[in-house]
């Protein structure tokens, strides 16, 4: 169904013609303003209402107004949700770590990835370990391969501020 901000209903609906849809979801076919205008019964909940009305001709539907009111507010409510499942979580790790702590902090990524949301995974580094980035990189690699679930970089892992960071999804099957 199409999301209309402000659909127009009834007797407000100006196009000539109508490809009318009833309210099981049956195509009626193109009908004049009128005659479309014949089958609604809003008394009995039964409105006419344009829901594409930049097609030609433009589409309409019977059915209670109320329902589509309820049925646009859950999708958009849905959509709302989809949009805020994609948070950045932030893992903290240290070059320098033990393995056990970059274990725990592997399974913490990986519960991220499996809800659904982005993660950056940060390495700390100090000092002259700024200087050595190829072990740097070598750390970061060995603390990825603790990762189970698959994942997919978003890009490469950059330098800047107090050590490296990387941004990882978990991968669409």
């Amino acid at each position: 169904m199409t999301i209309t901000s402000n659909p127009r209903i009834n007797s407000k609906i100006i196009a000539p013609q109508l490809r009318v849809i009833d309210a099981e979801g049956n195509n009626l076919g193109v009908l004049t303003r009128d005659e479309a205008l014949k089958l609604a019964r809003p008394e009995e909940g039964l409105d006419l209402i344009e829901i594409a009305p930049t097609a030609q001709p433009p589409v309409a539907r019977l059915m209670s107004f109320d329902k589509y009111r309820y049925e646009i507010e859950k999708q958009r409510k849905k959509e709302r949700q989809s949009r805020a499942k994609t948070d950045l979580k932030q893992i903290q790790i240290s070059a320098r770590a033990a393995h056990n702590d970059l274990s725990v902090k592997a399974k913490q990524a990986e519960k991220f990835l499996n809800e659904g949301h982005q993660v950056e995974v940060q390495m700390r580094l100090r000092g002259r370990e700024k200087y050595n980035k190829e072990w740097a990189f070598e750390k970061l690699h060995e603390f990825l391969s603790l990762i189970t679930v698959e994942y997919k970089k978003l890009d490469e892992p950059k330098f800047g501020g107090r050590g490296m960071g990387l941004h990882i999804i978990k991968k669409q099957p």
